[in-house]
């Protein structure tokens, strides 16, 4: 069986989760989650606990570790911390979750507003301390503009398909100032059709996921992996510059984007 890998840990596959087909419900199952390990004592987090289950269109379900959305600054990976260096000016963070990525932000002075559609994330995000929040569906927020829009985590995949992506990166013209950046990292998942062939009814780096947590079940969903030919083949049809920041080698890859028309 083949599993998505990320940019620090290979057990982990999926993580943000704004999406504009994920029911209440679903969402309701994912805040649970989230609002459950922050409940938790540290010091009893390796204890036996409700496991968030995510089922996929690829393989057996397997367990998502709800404890990263949580990770200081020492856990993060080398993608996310140079993501990080990158943000200037206001800038929003799209799935901001527990709001772990805005806090290291507000802590290096940059002005940063969390997005999330989950209401329980933002309740968590508000108890640790992150000053501006927004819950809303990132699809149908009307705000002023910003400087960067930062999606970290295979957050990108919120689009779900290349008609989602393409999509997006129009509505997020209107969400940056002129001269703004949209900034995200992605993965190239060729490698989970290594013993199979690439599906011939969408785009291969187009997969599905169900969450499930204490025997409820949330909707099925669609979620997008961009590998970098077509995101820079993407971008440039739809009139952005795009550039390569980061590669791990694995995979994994953090890019920038800007409107050409604002540079």
């Amino acid at each position: 069986m083949k599993t998505i890998r990320t940019h620090f840990q290979k057990h982990v596959w999926i993580t943000k989760h704004i999406l504009k087909e994920l029911s209440l419900e679903a969402m309701d199952i994912f805040g649970k989650a989230l609002q459950d390990e922050y409940s938790r004592d540290a010091a009893y987090r390796d204890d036996n606990h409700d496991i968030l289950w995510l089922h996929n269109s690829y393989g057996e379900p397997e367990e998502m570790p709800v404890d990263i959305f949580f990770r200081t600054e020492e856990e993060m990976p080398e993608l996310e911390l140079i993501a990080l260096q990158h943000c200037k000016g206001k800038t929003l963070d799209i799935g901001a979750g527990a709001g772990s990525h805005a806090l290291l932000l507000q802590q290096k002075n940059i002005p940063v507003v969390a997005l999330d559609i989950s209401k329980a994330a933002i309740q968590i995000m508000q108890d640790r301390g992150v000053e501006h929040t927004i819950e809303a569906d990132l699809f149908k927020l009307q705000s002023d503009p910003f400087d960067t829009l930062l999606l970290l985590m295979n957050g990108i995949g919120i689009t779900g398909s290349l008609d989602g992506f393409r999509t997006f990166l129009n509505q997020a013209k209107q969400l940056l100032n002129p001269g703004g950046q949209l900034i995200f990292d992605s993965s190239d998942i060729s490698y989970i059709y290594e013993d199979t062939e690439k599906p011939t009814d969408r785009y291969f780096g187009q997969v599905a996921y169900q969450y499930e947590y204490q025997g409820l079940k949330g909707e099925w969903f669609n979620w997008v992996y961009l590998d970098q030919k077509t995101l820079f083949t993407i971008a440039e049809a739809c009139g952005w510059t795009a550039e390569l920041l980061f590669d791990d080698g694995e995979d994994q890859y953090l890019a920038r984007l800007q409107p050409k028309d604002s540079i």
